[in-house]
């Protein structure tokens, strides 16, 4: 591990493609991700002039004078702008006097788009992107998520051809889980030790910093037992009411502490498909953490679960979807008959189903609830793929190809 390396991002091209043509592009992710750095990279960093709020100079301008603050350079880079969203006004203000592309790039560790006064307010001026937690790819230097533009670009049949074509480097998953995507404990820190202390320091710089600055927080111990418990429940059906009683909390009160977990890019809603897409948002969700390291750390977990892997391979689908040009969703398929598939990947009128498999071997019955998929949706996936832990990338039947999770992402 080379901790003097500072690695590349693959969100990096799609930050330059959006200042190219939007005058507002907004860069948001978790903290810690990575955003700051990559503001401030080559090229996207050249000729722009920095300013944070986190220095109290710039923050009492942006709140005193948010007209000059914006003013002060031709293009500016104005990090954790989710501090003092009425900055933003000061934004819109200057964009629509002279629209030009690229004039802001902003920052910010919360999801802009779910705080009203900000999606107003950019409406029509502004492109959004997503910095998730580093990829195994970009850990290893390639700045790239998984495989998933090929998979999808590509006829079936010559799936296999493409994973092959590919070099791949096998390693346990467990160690990756265990590690993360946050840059420093997964390029930085090579001792589980280190990583524990890490975690722990994020968790409480979350709960004490940037939990009460999104929200009015009284029970900052009642939201870490509900971070627990949601970090236990990695993988399953989000069930708020069962939840709530768990951690004896008022439902009203889960639902507001899972919206701020959302919106500051920790836990992760995946939705369930339907053809109908208002179903969509009324159907029960699957819960998933935004890093496995930390989700571990914060459920006391010492030995990653398969729900685990799921997670490693929905990080890096998210990551790269945020990217795509082409409308892409991420989500995952259950009947009321028991039969479910983990992630669907929707482009256009094509479905990949996805399944991820813990085990070092898959067997001809592991492959019904994905052949049922398939013979539901005929007209839309024709075949499907499982991730193992193995090996070995073959066809199991002849609408299933099975190929190790590593060959993938």
């Amino acid at each position: 591990m080379n901790t003097n390396r500072l690695l590349p991002r693959f969100a990096s091209a799609s930050v330059e493609r959006a200042l190219r043509v939007m005058p507002v592009t907004v860069l948001t992710g978790a903290r810690q991700t990575g955003k700051s750095t990559l503001a401030r990279m080559h090229p996207i960093g050249t000729d722009r002039s920095y300013f944070t709020l986190d220095d109290y100079g710039v923050l009492e301008q942006a709140q005193r004078e948010p007209d000059a603050l914006v003013a002060r350079a031709v293009q500016i880079t104005l990090d954790e702008v989710q501090r003092v969203p009425h900055v933003l006004l000061a934004i819109k203000r200057l964009v629509d006097e002279d629209r030009v592309a690229g004039r802001f790039l902003l920052t910010g560790s919360a999801n802009l788009l779910l705080m009203k006064e900000v999606g107003e307010t950019l409406a029509g001026r502004a492109s959004y992107l997503t910095l998730w937690p580093m990829t195994r790819r970009e850990q290893r230097g390639l700045a790239s998520p998984g495989l998933w533009t090929e998979l999808v670009d590509a006829p079936p049949t010559a799936w296999r051809d493409v994973l092959l074509a590919e070099p791949a480097e096998a390693e346990p998953w467990m160690a990756l889980a265990r590690r993360g995507g946050y840059p420093v404990p997964a390029h930085e820190l090579i001792d589980d030790d280190d990583r524990r202390l890490w975690f722990e320091g994020y968790a409480a710089t979350y709960l004490e910093r940037d939990i009460p600055r999104l929200s009015a927080i009284e029970g900052i111990t009642d939201l870490r037992r509900l971070m627990t418990a949601a970090c236990l429940r990695v993988g399953g059906l989000l069930n708020q009411a069962d939840l709530a009683r768990d951690v004896h909390l008022a439902p009203s009160t889960v639902q507001r502490y899972l919206n701020l977990l959302e919106v500051s890019f920790q836990l992760v809603r995946l939705p369930s498909y339907s053809v109908n897409r208002t179903k969509r948002l009324v159907k029960s969700s699957k819960l998933y953490w935004g890093d496995t390291g930390l989700a571990l750390h914060l459920a006391g977990e010492a030995h990653p679960r398969g729900a685990h892997l799921e997670n490693i391979v929905l990080c890096d689908l998210l990551a790269w979807a945020t990217t795509r040009v082409e409308r892409t969703e991420i989500l995952f398929w259950r009947t009321t008959k028991g039969a479910e598939v983990d992630f669907v990947i929707e482009t256009g009128r094509r479905l990949l189903p996805v399944e991820v498999k813990a085990a070092t071997s898959v067997h001809p019955s592991d492959v019904r609830h994905l052949h049922t998929f398939l013979d539901e949706y005929s007209d839309m996936a024709q075949r499907g793929i499982i991730l193992y832990d193995g090996e070995e990338t073959f066809w199991l039947t002849k609408r299933v190809l099975v190929a190790p999770w590593w060959r993938v992402i």
